[in-house]
């Protein structure tokens, strides 16, 4: 189980890695460059919006966080070897999912919300990528906090 936990951690400060890089570009988007010199902007050809990389800095810092804290309760969770693999590398999957719709549906015409056209807009290339693999983490995520809970809040004893 340790080399689970380390494993999880690991992958949950790369995430958060990535959100505070996200946070770089919140920044250069706020300024609409880098400052070099104070007062002396260098514009940056850059994509994506201000919400938008709001969104990716904050969700993806929660979401190695979740990782992380996951990772410190595995051993208190009454899981089989199974569901503790299982559920460590399902949220190592969901951190890196959402981490990768962030940053794709920040370049994508419909946020890589739908595969189809919808009131954001018309789907394309970079949205479904960001958008399938999160897809299926929004179910994962549930299952894994469902198990997890239910196997500490179950009535075997200890």
């Amino acid at each position: 189980m340790e080399r689970l936990q380390r494993i999880m951690i690991g992958h949950g400060l790369l995430v958060v890695l990535a959100a505070m890089l996200s946070g770089f570009m919140l920044m250069f988007s706020l300024l609409g460059g880098i400052e070099v010199w104070p007062g002396m902007i260098i514009k940056l050809p850059l994509y994506g919006t201000v919400p938008g990389w709001v969104r990716a800095h904050t969700g993806g810092a929660l979401n190695g966080v979740l990782l992380i804290v996951v990772a410190l309760a595995l051993p208190t969770l009454r899981l089989s070897h199974f569901m503790q693999r299982f559920t460590a590398y399902g949220f190592i999957y969901v951190a890196w999912s959402f981490t990768l719709f962030y940053w794709l549906g920040n370049a994508s015409s419909n946020r890589a919300l739908t595969l189809g056209p919808s009131p954001l807009g018309e789907p394309d290339l970079v949205g479904i990528i960001g958008f399938v693999p999160g897809f299926f983490s929004v179910f994962l995520v549930v299952f894994l906090l469902g198990a997890a809970a239910r196997s500490v809040l179950s009535s075997r004893p200890d």
